[in-house]
């Protein structure tokens, strides 16, 4: 790194010093919009939709089964999301892929709410909700990369798993928004009201809070090693970024990013989704204790995400992810015992628990997948590397588990299936090279060296 890179640098650093908090602020309120509209799909998926835009078979499961495909949709547009916004991402910048991305998801999913069901529009409801289920996480395969970037490439070298980490603990309180709105509606309405229109107004509060995401997204600026590097690319034609060139010079990067998905991505839907299925088909158990629960739960992930990102800075990437994913194989194997005995503090205990050994392994997620690429292709890289692998993990996970019990009924095969993705995680976590530390600018270096492409600014001086 040159003399004139390094201040270039310094500066960049002196701009983390004063505006970080700003920059985490703003990446964490539109990523809680974002998810809370997510999110609030995946619960009202497993309580009202097989119900309400699904025909009647006789078996519970079956609609829910039903609910968990068009809510499995979202998860295959979100690679599309992801290669497109990545490709804008790359080229335009962080800040306005965000702005779009948010009022998108925002549209969607307060159309959801206007949905008339299955009685009124027959087999015309459910196609709707796919279509809108689609266009929103086409929008949410956009969001995510953007937002972790817009931190990791403002933040100092040796504190970017715990700045990172911030946007993933929005998640938590996206969805814990979209519980307690739940909770609340389905505590104080009949269940015929919640179900005839109690849902929607979750859905309807998106056009609130979507306003104040977006506004707060527009006061934020683009980090100087990404407005540098999108200089040389408009400067240098031997310069390329974007989708094509990261799968072309960086294959192996985007599987490690998939492998490191892989569990992650399966643990958290079983426990926040799975676990709701399991304990209303059952055991019955009450609609406002399993909210309540989940609400409980996500308070302790929101505030566990960034002191692992501590750890991933003081430790290590590789030693805590792989914690994370050993620890995840177990969960279901005592988790799963604990909700039979209908506790509500031991069902409490259970997810709670699991959610506090998936944050070992989705806290330093951002961090690690921005030391994999250079900042030319780290946006594609890292929304296509972790949104492909939605596809088979996440948005399987709680269908899978969801038609295992209804086959069987044990939990037995959905506690194997996350012991072996848990496996495959922890063998890409071995592959990968330690990062604390790193200085992206480092990585950009290497990259044009082994490329052979123009040096960064200042680099040869």
């Amino acid at each position: 790194m040159g003399v004139e890179q390094r201040s270039l640098a310094e500066a960049g650093q002196a701009t983390k010093g004063k505006g970080l908090r700003k920059i985490v602020a703003a990446s964490m309120v539109g990523t809680v919009v974002e998810w809370y509209e997510f999110f609030l799909y995946a619960t009202a998926a497993t309580l009202v939709f097989g119900k309400y835009f699904f025909p009647s078979t006789g078996n519970e499961l079956d609609g829910v089964i039903q609910a968990f495909l068009t809510y499995a949709v979202g998860f295959v547009a979100r690679p599309l999301g992801g290669i497109v916004f990545g490709q804008i991402g790359d080229k335009l910048g962080r800040k306005p892929t965000l702005q779009l991305t948010i009022v998108i998801v925002g549209v969607s999913t307060f159309l959801m709410g206007c949905l008339p069901g299955f009685a009124e529009l027959g087999y015309l409801a459910p196609a709707l909700l796919v279509a809108l289920r689609f266009i929103q996480g086409f929008a949410l395969g956009g969001e995510w990369g953007g937002a972790v970037l817009l931190v990791a490439e403002h933040s100092p070298n040796e504190s970017r798993a715990f700045w990172s980490s911030w946007p993933q603990a929005a998640v938590p309180v996206g969805n814990l928004l979209a519980t307690l709105v739940l909770f609340v509606m389905s505590t104080v309405l009949s269940s015929a009201d919640f179900l005839g229109w109690g849902w929607r107004v979750a859905f309807w509060l998106s056009a609130v809070i979507v306003f104040v995401g977006y506004y707060i997204r527009t006061h934020v600026t683009e980090a100087p090693i990404f407005l540098e590097a999108k200089a040389q690319v408009e400067k240098e034609q031997a310069v390329s970024y974007g989708v094509g060139e990261v799968l072309k010079k960086y294959p192996k990067g985007i599987l490690q990013a998939m492998g490191l998905r892989f569990a992650e991505n399966i643990m958290y839907y079983l426990v926040v989704s799975f676990s709701i299925v399991y304990l209303k088909s059952v055991h019955k158990y009450d609609t406002s204790s399993l909210l309540l629960a989940l609400l409980i739960a996500h308070v302790v992930h929101f505030v566990v995400i960034p002191q692992v990102g501590r750890l991933a800075d003081a430790w290590g990437r590789k030693p805590v992810y792989l914690a994370g994913a050993v620890a995840g194989a177990a969960w279901p194997f005592f988790a799963f015992p604990m909700f039979d005995t209908l506790n509500p503090v031991v069902i409490v205990l259970a997810v709670t628990i699991g959610l506090c050994l998936h944050a070992f392994m989705y806290a330093g997620q951002p961090a690690i997948m921005s030391e994999l690429f250079p900042t030319r292709m780290r946006y594609s890289g890292v929304s296509l590397g972790s949104q492909v692998t939605s596809i088979f993990a996440g948005s399987l996970a709680p269908l899978l588990a969801t038609q295992w019990l209804k086959d069987t009924g044990s939990w037995l095969p959905t506690a194997v299936y996350l012991l072996l993705a848990c496996a495959v995680t922890a063998a890409v976590v071995l592959t990968l090279r330690e990062t604390r530390g790193a200085a992206l600018e480092d990585i950009d270096d290497a990259d044009a060296r082994r490329h052979g492409l123009p040096a960064a600014k200042g680099a040869e001086a």
